[in-house]
C-alpha cells in the first residue's frame, strides 16, 4: 500500500541542523537519505501552481504497489472515501461530487443518500470496505 498526501501549505520533513537540511539550504536540489530500513527523498521545485494527482502518481514505484491512498486531492477524479466528523458541522461532499462512493463518519452524516456510509471509529470496516469494494479482495479480518 503507498499514500499520497497533499499538503497546502509549505511543509519540509527535515530539521535544521541535520546535514540533509544543511545541504538543501546550500543548494541541493535533490536530497536522498538512506539507511538499511527505509530512505526519502526530498526535491526542490517550484511550479505554478499546486502539482495534479497523476503527477505525484509517477514519482511513485506503482510496480510495487497493490493499492494507492490518497488524502487531499478532492477536485480529482477518482474513487474516494468522504471523512465527515459530525462535530464539525460542514456540508458533505458526496452531495456534489459524484466520485465520492462512500461516506466515513462519527455518527449520523444525513444526506449521504444511496452511498454507504461506514463507521469511522472502526477502521477495519473501513479497510474491509476498499479491500472488497474498490479491489475486490479481502482483507481477512474474520482471521
Amino acid at each position: 500500500v503507498g499514500v499520497v498526501k497533499h499538503a497546502h501549505h509549505e511543509f519540509d520533513i527535515d530539521k535544521p541542523g541535520k546535514d540533509s537540511f544543511e545541504l538543501r539550504a546550500a543548494g541541493a536540489t535533490q536530497m536522498l537519505i538512506a539507511s538499511r530500513r527505509r530512505w526519502a527523498m526530498i526535491v526542490e521545485r517550484e511550479l505554478d501552481g499546486e502539482p495534479s494527482l497523476d503527477e505525484v502518481l509517477r514519482d511513485l514505484d506503482q510496480s510495487s504497489l497493490d493499492l494507492v491512498l490518497v488524502e487531499g486531492f478532492k477536485r480529482e477524479q477518482f474513487p474516494k472515501i468522504e471523512l465527515h466528523r459530525t462535530a464539525l458541522r460542514r456540508p458533505l461532499l458526496c452531495i456534489d461530487d459524484p466520485n465520492i462512493v462512500a461516506v466515513a463518519s462519527d455518527g449520523d452524516p444525513g444526506g449521504a443518500g444511496d452511498l454507504p456510509v461506514l463507521d469511522l471509529n472502526e477502521p477495519q470496516s473501513v479497510a474491509d470496505y476498499i479491500a472488497t469494494e474498490i479491489t475486490g479482495t479481502a482483507t481477512g479480518s474474520g482471521e
